[in-house]
């Protein structure tokens, strides 16, 4: 589904107009530009929505009828559940034990040191691009923020200009090193986090 589609389920379930939307829908799609199967879909996450969309976006949109909608809700109901079936949420570290830890680029942790070197005096960036680490507790975690893509792309849209250098990491890094899983092709199976959520459904 694309981004426009998303975007007509939220001027369906919200009012106003799909273009109203669809900047948001389309920024959660974005990183289709970096791989073109469904393990894309990194965004679709409540870290990805917290830690990215919001800080963009804001918590609310005004829309064109005038209605305040929570960006929160319409990210969750329009899009993350829409490509899931509404069968769940994929957490952060269902994405990240997709990715094999022993291909960690060459001197990881050591990048990682050097990039916060210059952000030692931003906490609010640090933490952000440690925020994998901290949910996961898996160093590999940190390819998904320690890459040219973040740094380049998503650090600038959060107010975060970009400071030219050389960066090791690229999302090849982590999309190489990632296997796909048939819970990320449109809900077609449910992932670790969901599957104790999805016995007690098939129970009750």
């Amino acid at each position: 589904m694309n981004a426009m589609q998303h975007a007509r389920i939220s001027a369906k379930r919200w009012g106003g107009e799909p273009e109203d939307y669809y900047e948001i829908h389309a920024f959660i799609d974005s990183t289709k530009s970096l791989c073109s199967d469904a393990r894309h879909r990194i965004l679709h996450t409540l870290w990805g929505v917290n830690a990215a969309v919001i800080p963009v976006f804001g918590h609310s949109l005004q829309n064109s009828a005038g209605k305040s909608v929570d960006v929160k809700d319409l990210c969750e109901r329009d899009h993350l559940l829409v490509d899931y079936q509404q069968r769940f949420i994929p957490t952060l570290n269902d994405f990240v034990n997709a990715i094999d830890a022993r291909q960690l680029p060459l001197d990881f942790e050591r990048h990682v040191e050097q990039l916060h070197q210059h952000y030692s005096q931003d906490p609010a960036v640090s933490q952000l691009l440690l925020s994998p680490l901290a949910l996961t507790g898996k160093l590999h975690s940190l390819l998904l923020t320690h890459n040219s893509w973040f740094i380049g792309d998503i650090l600038p849209r959060l107010g975060h200009p970009l400071r030219l250098r050389n960066i090791a990491c690229s999302p090849a890094d982590f999309f190489n090193a990632m296997r796909f899983e048939l819970w990320m092709d449109n809900g077609m199976a449910i992932p670790a986090s969901a599957q104790a959520l999805h016995q007690r459904r098939q129970t009750a």
